[in-house]
């Protein structure tokens, strides 16, 4: 999944640590829920709470993170801004890069929402999988595919010490689906960022059937070491917020399918009316909808619910490439929002 394709800055600072304003880290967090402002308060000191997995580490010594897209970059900007290394791997160089000049926007941004910690952290990249060796947790965040989620997993049981908690980060993927190609299965939790991750202050966390209580007290405590409010749900197809966000979003994209009324309107009505404060269809911007067709076709195959089946209007705006904010257009035109 990650083979030796030769090291990509590997080790060099890409963000040197340094630190915002003082008395920022005791500012509060605002992330955006559904469009509305909500608070959150900040870790008390950049450093966080003591955190030790069964190796005996502080789980927010080395963080790593497999995948530099959307998600992987965000949380990353979401570690770094409280403080705490990561090692970011990719095996591609060029998203590498691109996640560089994320992260450093990112961090801006989150320092004008008073959502950083008081230290920054330090960045270090990689195309190299043996270089998570020394990871006290790993993040995996690719692309939202069972078998190359479940490939990636499975090389970093071979690289990191027995014990060390491996995370996959998912909007859909049963964790007990990956965890049974793994040979240690109870080291694996799951967690379901939203975007953007360093700005929302809720995480959906998923435990197994077979994750051990040693591996689910490291994550939601790197989670609350984070300054984030982690909420355990079971394991399910989706488990709560995909399962009744993402079929409602279709329902949506159908409604425009038909004609029966424009993406604005659609909106418009379960904005005011509704009190859904972005309306679904931005939401499905903001998530990305190649991300959305592939969170639809994992629910609909493990689940038969024809609700799931992504509409035609949705594939073929992702055959076209319009997959929302990331790429300038997707139900609604960001191009003048870009850089």
């Amino acid at each position: 999944m990650f083979p030796n394709l030769g090291r990509v800055a590997a080790g060099d600072n890409v963000i040197a640590p340094g630190r915002v304003p003082p008395g920022r880290n005791r500012k509060p967090i605002a992330a955006p829920m559904g469009g509305e402002w909500k608070v959150f308060p900040a870790p008390a000191s950049p450093a966080g709470p003591t955190v030790t997995s069964v190796t005996g580490d502080r789980v927010t010594d080395r963080v790593t993170l497999l995948g530099a897209g959307v998600m992987g970059s965000g949380i990353a900007t979401l570690v770094l801004g409280q403080g705490f290394p990561v090692l970011l791997i990719d095996i591609d160089g060029a998203a590498l890069d691109k996640a560089r000049s994320d992260v450093e926007a990112q961090l801006r941004m989150a320092q004008l929402m008073g959502a950083r910690g008081g230290d920054t952290g330090e960045l270090s990249t990689s195309t190299v999988a043996a270089d998570a060796a020394e990871s006290t947790v790993v993040i995996e965040a690719i692309t939202e595919r069972a078998d190359l989620k479940a490939a990636a997993l499975r090389e970093m049981t071979r690289i990191v010490r027995p014990g060390t908690p491996l995370v996959s980060n998912t909007s859909s993927i049963p964790i007990a689906e990956l965890a049974a190609v793994l040979d240690r299965p109870e080291d694996l939790a799951g967690t379901h960022f939203m975007n953007p991750a360093y700005l929302i202050g809720t995480v959906e966390v998923v435990k197994a059937a077979g994750t051990a209580r040693a591996t689910m007290d490291a994550v939601t405590g790197l989670l609350t070491a984070l300054g984030r409010v982690p909420v355990v749900v079971g394991d399910a197809p989706g488990f709560v917020t995909s399962r009744i966000l993402h079929p409602m979003i279709n329902a949506a994209a159908r409604v425009v399918q038909a004609g029966t009324a424009t993406a604005e309107a659609v909106d418009t009505l379960m904005r005011d009316c509704l009190g859904h404060r972005t309306g679904p269809l931005r939401t499905a911007d903001l998530i990305g909808l190649d991300n959305l067709v592939d969170s639809l076709a994992v629910l609909h195959a493990r689940t038969g619910d024809e609700d799931c089946l992504p509409c035609e209007l949705l594939l073929t705006k992702v055959r076209e490439g319009s997959l929302g904010r990331k790429s300038g257009r997707g139900f609604f035109d960001y191009q003048e929002a870009m850089p």
